[in-house]
């Protein structure tokens, strides 16, 4: 996405006033996730040995940070794309049982990222996972997990608006669920992008459903690695996948906002197949792979919501880098200044 320089753009709180706003959403939104699913806090690494399989390769093709330890014998490991993996473990470790899960704040390092207004080489989410029983792995459950996140979306915007009256909510009353196939039905002549775009411009905000698996045009809505989400299994509502991303319309930067990626995560039987679909059934040699097809790892469902991402949205910033500290282009930062984006 090119850089977006919003028309007569003016910043609705000083930058004093956005750190403690984003204290404020921070502090607000994780205690109404961690009540609505039922969640405790953990500690996470920053980065994972390589070779083990705990890293998430996010859409397939992305390379992490990766340097080698000198005093165990320059073993290699690698700053994390995300935590997808490594929480489903910790479920494992710490016997938590269905219903109740985890969370914590994922720090990562994404190099291949092209910087813009949504996008930063650093990331920073809460990511969570929640253990299920197997009756559980349903759409409808899916839905219902996305709903509780939404509403503590919600409950964080009607704080900030409290706080600061002059930043008035944006979101809709109710999130809206449509399936990746529904929308290429809808909107045929358009890519993936572009169907989203559309879709949150219409209903403000929506969950797409089934990322991965290839649709009717014989192409995926959008990447997917193959063994987290489960983006492969048939679902009640008559489509396939277990997974999707929460997006919402921008009105300052008049675009689509994707704010979560999460799903439910693959069966030993779904891992199989989606490694088979994509052609890396060696990875079932993996550490990860092999102890969840030995059925060591318990059934679960998870994701991550963008801190900096919720952030600017709520706060109405055109910009990502005007509520986190990162790397951008002197090009970008002279064109932000021009237009009275100031990026920390």
């Amino acid at each position: 996405m090119a850089l977006i320089i919003p028309k007569k753009y003016k910043q609705k709180l000083l930058p004093e006033t956005t750190e403690v706003a984003i204290k404020d959403i921070k502090e607000t939104f994780q205690e109404k996730l961690a009540d609505a699913l039922n969640l405790r806090r953990v500690t996470a690494p920053l980065f994972v040995l390589s070779g083990t399989g705990l890293n998430d390769d996010l859409n397939g093709v992305e390379s992490p940070v990766s340097f080698n330890i000198q005093c165990m014998d320059n073993r290699r490991a690698e700053v994390v794309h995300s935590l997808a993996k490594w929480k489903r473990t910790k479920l494992g470790a710490y016997d938590i049982a269905p219903g109740y899960g985890l969370y914590t704040d994922m720090n990562a390092i994404r190099t291949c990222e092209d910087l813009d207004n949504l996008h930063s080489l650093y990331v920073d989410q809460w990511d969570w996972e929640q253990t299920i029983t197997s009756d559980d792995r349903t759409v409808e459950y899916l839905k219902e997990t996305v709903k509780k996140i939404y509403s503590a979306v919600k409950a964080t915007e009607l704080m900030i608006y409290r706080r600061y009256p002059h930043i008035t909510p944006q979101l809709p009353a109710e999130i809206t669920f449509l399936h990746s196939q529904q929308l290429l039905e809808m909107f045929p002549e358009l890519d993936g992008k572009e169907r989203e775009a559309e879709a949150a411009k219409k209903y403000g905000a929506v969950f797409i459903i089934g990322i991965g698996n290839p649709l009717s045009n014989g192409e995926p809505h959008d990447g997917r690695a193959p063994d987290y989400d489960d983006w492969i299994t048939p679902n009640a509502d008559g489509y396939v996948g277990l997974n999707g991303d929460m997006i919402f319309w921008n009105p300052i930067l008049e675009c689509p906002f994707e704010l979560s990626s999460m799903g439910i995560r693959v069966s030993p039987e779904s891992l199989l197949m989606q490694l088979k679909a994509r052609d890396c059934e060696q990875r079932r040699e993996l550490k990860f792979h092999q102890a969840l097809l030995n059925g060591e790892l318990p059934q679960s469902i998870g994701g991550g919501i963008g801190q900096s991402r919720l952030c600017m949205f709520l706060l109405q910033k055109a910009h990502v880098g005007e509520v986190q500290a990162s790397i951008w282009p002197e090009e970008q930062i002279a064109q932000c200044e021009a237009a009275g984006i100031h990026l920390i």
